[in-house]
């Protein structure tokens, strides 16, 4: 199993947009971001400053964007 990087909710809403993602909206220190072809690709993301997402957070952001975690370390860069 692949380990998990850390990333800040900015981060990782970076990460997805390079996927061809768009924050659908931003309320509060939550983005909803959402694929831009597939609406069924979403995620929440939490944006609390610096914060690291947790790394069950992080995982269940990669499952609902249908990504893997090498697809995702790949978007960091």
């Amino acid at each position: 199993m692949t380990e998990l990087p850390q990333a800040n909710g900015r981060e990782v809403i970076r990460a997805l947009e390079k996927a061809e993602f768009f924050v659908k909206r931003h309320r509060g220190s939550h983005a909803v971001v959402v694929h831009k072809h597939d609406l069924m690709r979403r995620a929440i993301v939490p944006v609390h400053g610096s914060k690291d997402v947790k790394p069950g957070t992080l995982r269940a952001i990669l499952r609902g964007a249908h990504l893997t975690v090498k697809e995702f370390k790949e978007l960091l860069r």
